[in-house]
């Protein structure tokens, strides 16, 4: 069995499935059961990590092997959170091996060793994480836009109702201006929308002694 963990949903599981696959053929098993997710390692409430564990609580892994590509898809969130996940592992007979760490977690200074990467790999996503932050920061007050480019801007969505009105399709305006139909409808959908009308403070004064007089 293999456990894989990459941090966003723009990335695959492919470089950890081949590097797993091939070192699991070397020793002469067969990887018949995969946990696989995408989610960040900064918490350890992960659904495919807690399926995992539940299987191995559940007492039918004994004598298995759990293959990962890192130490660090596994944990990153401290030296306790992984020292006391691989040694609930280890009290449930399942033997865990790593693949691109190159050194033996079962051996006599395995404790060492895993605190050792343990602090550096949640270093090194505080690291990531205020990088990232910083970077935000600057970009916002500069005045730009964070996050994904927005596929429909004011031009694109002004052109579009052009199309549109023109008798265009969806379909034909998303081939034009080469944007998914769903995010052209959505957006010219949402543009389309009546803008709640408000009363002037004057005519509501008014109604108000209207009423009173009544």
């Amino acid at each position: 069995m293999a456990y894989i963990r990459v941090s966003s949903r723009s990335q695959d599981h492919a470089t950890q499935r081949s590097a797993i696959e091939r070192a699991a053929r070397a020793r002469g098993d067969t990887i018949d059961t995969w946990y696989a997710e995408k989610r960040s390692a900064k918490t350890m409430a992960r659904d495919e990590l807690r399926r995992l564990l539940a299987d191995i609580r559940a007492g039918g892994l004994r004598g298995r092997r759990l293959y990962l590509f890192r130490l660090d898809r596994l944990t990153r969130t401290g030296i306790a959170d992984t020292l006391t996940t691989l040694e609930e592992l280890h009290a449930h007979g399942v033997e865990v091996v790593s693949v691109a760490d190159g050194f033996d977690l079962q051996g006599p200074h395995a404790e060492i060793i895993v605190a050792v990467m343990s602090w550096a790999a949640k270093m090194e996503r505080l690291a990531i994480g205020e990088r990232i932050a910083a970077a935000r920061e600057r970009v916002e007050a500069e005045g730009g836009h964070w996050g994904r480019p927005r596929r429909v801007d004011t031009r694109t969505l002004n052109r579009a109702r052009q199309l549109r009105a023109g008798g265009r399709s969806f379909r034909e305006i998303a081939i034009i201006m080469k944007v998914p139909k769903s995010t052209i409808a959505g957006a010219l959908a949402a543009s389309e929308k009546p803008t709640p009308k408000t009363t002037p403070k004057c005519e509501r004064d008014l109604g108000v002694q209207q009423g009173s007089s009544a």
